[in-house]
């Protein structure tokens, strides 16, 4: 090729590539203006202003003290447990990869923004017939390798909208785990007070027991002696029998309630017998909880955080469908070398190259891309629906809690006076049995009904401890203290 002529296709594609450069800039101004489908905007939520339930004694505080409620209990075994299972806990394994795999997804929606470039290389050998008689006609080779790219200009803005959906659906996935770990730590914290409680229980059998073997062993001297009947040694070793088989029951519980929290940790289920099998009290923390007002839900709970980012991703996304409705534009181009020889397949002599928009609109399909705005729609409005439901579900947790909570003080206190009184008819029972004065039945129902109200009373301050996680968790606690890697 001269250089005049190489002159001269240089300066055509010089020029082409300015006015495709101006096409491209008017594109992008227009892209900058105009994405179609409805703008996200957050849904109004009516709240109350003040709490159904009864107001906690105290609502001052900090939401620090609700980011790590645990503390609250002053149990540092609770404490620990709390940090291993955030650490270590599977579903928070599963939640991060989520969070993965939506800012993955992110990323493949971002890519529609740029071009598509593709590298090409082939080599085709053929034959053709020739028209002359008696030819075998002709082989030939054939030899090309160059790049083609695409660029498909979001005009209409459906590449934006899909990533503002990704966006979106990226934000729900980090509340999704914001919202495991809410749900982490209240279960960590209920699955310990409940070992706790049945460690409890198990000392009052075990004490119980113990008094009441004692005291079968006595009516057992008093029918050798002849001041008792044997019906009353029957009656007080089935008593103590009974008792002795609710032992079996606790001790049960005690070692599955430690299988719980080991599964918690992300452990095999006996990795925390030896840490946990030693009594203890039952965690309690002050009933003082800096609850604050309904509106408060909104910005601390992350399962309505997720709603919302939800209803945004289903909005972005009938931007998507709409997008459909209008043509593509597109600019593509190629450059390579092609020849039939190999020896001056890469001459300069052999490039080829092409450069241009292109438009294509879809007119008819069906009405496939009625169908999926449609669709689109319908999703959002299901998430918007949802989001409403949350947050009546949110409102509704917090003062069950609230009421539980009061009202289960009110029931411990019940049960912590009829400790005192059974204890004290326990004691006047025996010695009034002892100097003959009241017969054996009296003892024996004494007993039964102290026993029944220590059971009751440490089944009551399990409950109102896990009311207060409850509570906790029901104003969006636990997430705040962890970060998203």
């Amino acid at each position: 090729m001269s250089k005049k002529r190489y002159d001269n296709m240089y300066a055509v594609l010089k020029k082409n590539i300015k006015i495709c450069g101006l096409v491209l800039l008017l594109c992008l101004i227009l892209v900058i203006g105009c994405a179609v489908g409805p703008n996200f905007k957050p849904i109004e939520a009516t709240l109350p202003s003040t709490w159904a339930g009864p107001a906690p004694k105290s609502d001052t505080g900090t939401e620090k003290e609700i980011a790590g409620w645990w503390a609250a209990f002053n149990d540092p075994i609770l404490v620990s447990l709390v940090k291993r299972a955030t650490d270590s806990n599977l579903d928070v394994k599963q939640a991060e990869a989520r969070i993965r795999q939506a800012r993955a997804a992110r990323g493949v929606s971002i890519s529609g923004f740029g071009p598509v470039i593709n590298a090409v290389s082939s080599y085709r050998r053929s034959h053709s017939p020739q028209s002359t008689a008696g030819s075998d006609g002709i082989t030939s080779n054939q030899y090309q390798a160059g790049f083609d790219a695409a660029w498909e200009l979001d005009i209409f803005g459906g590449v934006r909208r899909s990533v503002e959906a990704a966006d979106a659906d990226l934000q729900a996935a980090v509340e999704g785990r914001r919202d495991v770990l809410v749900t982490l730590a209240a279960e960590v914290a209920v699955n310990y007070i409940d070992l706790r409680a049945y460690q409890q229980r198990l000392i009052i059998a075990r004490n119980n027991l113990a008094a009441q073997n004692h005291t079968a062993e006595l009516t057992h001297k008093r029918v050798s002696a002849g001041f008792a009947s044997s019906l009353d040694a029957a009656n007080a070793d089935a008593q103590a029998a009974t008792t002795a088989a609710q032992i079996p029951l606790l001790e049960a519980s005690t070692e599955q309630a430690i299988y719980s929290l080991s599964l918690l940790i992300g452990r095999e289920p006996a990795a925390l017998l030896t840490e946990l099998r030693d009594l203890s009290e039952i965690p309690a923390a002050s009933p003082s909880v800096p609850v604050g007002v309904p509106s408060d839900l909104l910005r601390r709970r992350p399962d309505i955080r997720r709603a919302e980012a939800q209803i945004h991703a289903a909005t972005a996304r009938i931007g998507v469908a709409t997008a459909d409705l209008f043509p593509k534009f597109s600019i593509s181009g190629s450059v390579g070398f092609q020849n039939d020889e190999f020896n001056s397949w890469m001459d300069r002599v052999n490039r080829f190259w092409s450069f241009g928009p292109s438009v294509s609109w879809q007119i008819f399909n069906t009405g496939k891309t009625i169908s999926n705005i449609e669709l689109q729609k319908a999703l959002q409005e299901q998430s918007a629906i949802t989001y409403k439901q949350t947050i009546l579900t949110a409102l509704q947790e917090v003062d069950n809690s609230l009421i539980a909570s009061a009202k289960e003080e009110e029931r411990k206190k019940a049960f912590s006076d009829a400790v005192t009184a059974n204890k004290k008819a326990v004691d006047l029972a025996k010695q009034l049995y002892i100097h003959g004065q009241t017969d054996f039945l009296n003892v024996l129902l004494a007993q039964r009904s102290f026993y029944a109200s220590e059971d009751a009373l440490a089944q009551s301050t399990r409950t109102v401890s896990t009311n207060l996680v409850a509570l906790y968790k029901a104003l969006g606690g636990g997430w705040e203290t962890t970060i998203v890697e």
